[in-house]
């Protein structure tokens, strides 16, 4: 009997301390290893390389790194050229035409800087340090300067979208139909936006997710606008939440922060399905905005103005909305329900062996 109740304890300490099924798999939570990553101010899957993910520091260095979700390691670092000293990097983003598109659209000072900067270059084809040359445009806003850290291109049209950081919340901007390397690119504005330090489409184009430090919003995308207020995502607490992107398979939302040896965090979706297949989106979510001239009116699905911060959410440690727990909680929250399960039965077992007696 004792013999019995050691194997039972030895196999509840496995269950208990075990990775999930599939932790080892690609697109799951994972913890950045490289110390040269510090401030992670954005995320982006790869189109090209499955399970990777590209980000960069909120920093003045051109330096991309591409990091491998089963392992947390970086497998490539880019060296950009053809471009100016960044001043402040703050988002990143792939587009259909298997570009990377790179944010140099911080402004802590709120309108100090009259125009930014957005680079592109193409996803490199093979994993590994190289230098590559990039495209800069010059970029300003048609309603004045202001800060940003949310870059989005959509999957379907290449359209760049830009939404801006204010605590009493920002706005939408929606860039020229195509980027132009010669001139500079006015974005108008085309809806209100709460603070947001992140955003990501969709990969079918149908849903936009705006992050901020304490919440996450998914949007349905509709004729180049937000098509309703959103629904919340339940985003975890990360402390300086910095970034948010799709999975490669639009089937989950993987959320990251600053700091060194940041964990980024893996949430599913609600419905658990990708690409629209689910009924909270619509795959016909097409980006039909003209060339802008729309800019400017404010207007949106999500009307009534900007959310507050926190509003619609059940907060970082309320009941998330995603379907799905993903990350370091559910994984807390399945060690204790396996340490109580073992705890009851060596009990029943030991008062079982102690009647024998």
């Amino acid at each position: 009997m004792r013999t019995a109740l050691c194997v039972l304890g030895t196999a509840a300490l496995i269950g208990l301390t075990a990775a999930p099924a599939g932790a080892a798999d690609a697109d799951r939570d994972f913890t950045v290893q490289d110390p040269r990553i510090t401030e992670s101010s954005g995320l982006a899957a790869s189109r090209a390389h499955p399970g990777v993910y590209w980000t960069h520091n909120d920093q003045d260095a051109p330096l991309i790194y591409g990091i491998d979700s089963r392992t947390g390691k970086t497998v490539a670092t880019l060296t950009l050229t053809g471009v100016g000293t960044p001043r402040d990097m703050e988002a990143i983003s792939v587009g259909p035409d298997g570009d990377i598109y790179v944010g140099d659209i911080g402004d802590n000072l709120d309108g100090s800087w009259d125009h930014v900067w957005i680079y592109r270059f193409p996803e490199p084809k093979q994993l590994r340090d190289q230098t590559v040359r990039a495209t800069q445009y010059d970029v300003e806003y048609a309603d004045g300067p202001r800060n940003a850290e949310a870059l989005m291109v959509h999957p379907k049209t290449g359209r760049v979208y830009i939404a801006s950081k204010n605590e009493d919340g920002g706005g939408l901007y929606a860039g020229p139909e195509r980027l132009d390397a010669s001139r500079t690119n006015v974005f108008r504005r085309i809806g209100d936006v709460p603070w947001v330090t992140d955003g990501a489409f969709s990969p079918d184009g149908g849903r936009l997710v705006l992050r901020g430090y304490l919440l996450a919003r998914e949007y349905a995308w509709k004729d180049g606008r937000l098509g309703d207020d959103g629904t919340s995502v339940g985003a975890p607490f990360q402390g300086q939440a910095e970034s948010v992107t799709y999975t490669r398979d639009g089937s989950a939302l993987m959320f990251g922060a600053e700091g060194r040896g940041s964990r980024v965090i893996r949430v599913e979706r609600q419905g658990g399905s990708g690409d629209g297949r689910d009924g909270g989106s619509s795959s016909r979510g097409g980006d039909t905005n003209g060339s802008g001239s729309s800019g400017g009116a404010g207007t949106s699905g999500a009307s009534g103005g900007p959310h507050a911060p926190g509003a619609g959410s059940a907060g970082p440690s309320g009941p998330s909305a995603s379907g799905g727990g993903g990350g370091e909680q559910g994984d807390f929250s399945l060690g204790v329900v396996i340490l109580g399960l073992a705890t009851v039965v060596v009990v029943g077992l030991k008062r079982m062996f102690r009647r024998g007696e």
